[in-house]
């Protein structure tokens, strides 16, 4: 392990509190008080906050604009936040957005998702959703290409992208043009070698995960169809969007995000795994984090290329 990484580690795994002895306020306070300044503001033109109504309500999202003249369609890209889907929000994951909204030239639209366990599952799947139709729909007042919309997510917010593809399937709708998972969480059972493995001492523990899908299933039983949970027990991938996949080596998650990657190429799906050795769970939203700086560096290129292509707009 790199001398920075095993530094960055020991300094999470003193400083992130044990969530799982925790109620999901109080879980979610400890976790409000590490949050960093944002120190890349500048990187956009403009971040405005917005409200859209869903079946589930009202959804809250931030709409980034990058520089450069407004002269004609520019691609999109939703983005759901990592948290265990109960952690964290629009603005925790403020910087990375406006990051990547520079980078890949995109709007981007931060999704403010339904939390568990307040709202347990399918709740942030169906807004994940509708927050994607909704950009769809209103592509042209955003300036954004509706046959180039990405979705992309962390974590939790891996999951909600994988989902939201699998849905927009399902019911008929506009298709990303890609879906982008980073260190996805996607296996409920956790019955993974990587969790074994890295059960601790690695950020990112067994129990908390555990936790998290305890908060969010709210109970044993996943809801019926399964994928909108574990995108995974879906009869079948195929005829989703290409797909960006990104891993770490030292993460509990690393064996369900690398088994979905060869499962969508297994489906037909055009994968690219990004497989980082010796990195852990979160690392690309660090945003000093050296190691992140590159593998982002890698990960605009990646998104860059998928942006530039044009998909039908549904599938039969």
């Amino acid at each position: 392990m790199d001398d920075g990484v095993a530094a960055m580690l020991r300094t999470l795994n003193d400083a992130f509190p044990a969530v799982e002895r925790m109620s999901a306020a109080a879980a979610r306070a400890a976790v409000a008080t590490r949050r960093q300044p944002v120190s890349n503001i500048d990187d956009v033109a403009a971040a405005e906050d917005r409200l859209i109504d869903t079946a589930g309500g009202s959804v809250a999202v931030r709409v980034y604009r990058p520089h450069g003249p407004d002269d004609g369609l520019r691609p999109g890209v939703v983005f759901y936040h990592g948290g265990g889907f109960v952690l964290c929000d629009i603005d925790s994951h403020d910087g990375f957005c406006r990051a990547m909204s520079r980078h890949t030239g995109s709007v981007v639209v931060s999704v403010g998702y339904r939390l568990a366990p307040e709202h347990p599952a399918p709740a942030a799947a169906e807004d994940a959703y509708a927050a994607f139709d909704w950009v769809a729909r209103h592509a042209a007042e955003l300036g954004v290409d509706p046959l180039r919309i990405a979705v992309a997510g962390d974590s939790a917010g891996g999951n909600l992208t994988a989902v939201t593809a699998l849905l927009c399937r399902e019911r008929g709708t506009t298709m990303p043009v890609a879906q982008v998972l980073l260190y996805p969480v996607l296996d409920p059972s956790g019955d993974t070698a990587s969790q074994r493995c890295r059960a601790t001492g690695y950020f990112t523990t067994r129990a908390a995960l555990q936790w998290y899908w305890h908060q969010y299933l709210g109970g044993t039983r996943l809801p019926e169809p399964a994928y909108l949970v574990a995108p995974g027990l879906a009869d079948s991938l195929a005829g989703l969007p290409p797909a960006v996949v990104v891993t770490a080596t030292l993460d509990p998650l690393h064996s369900e995000g690398a088994a979905y990657a060869r499962q969508l190429r297994s489906h037909g799906v055009p994968s690219l795994h990004r497989d980082f050795r010796g990195l852990f769970h979160g690392f690309l939203t660090m945003m000093p984090f050296p190691p992140a700086v590159a593998a982002r560096d890698l990960l605009w290129s990646d998104m860059r290329e998928l942006l530039v292509a044009r998909i039908p707009q549904a599938v039969p």
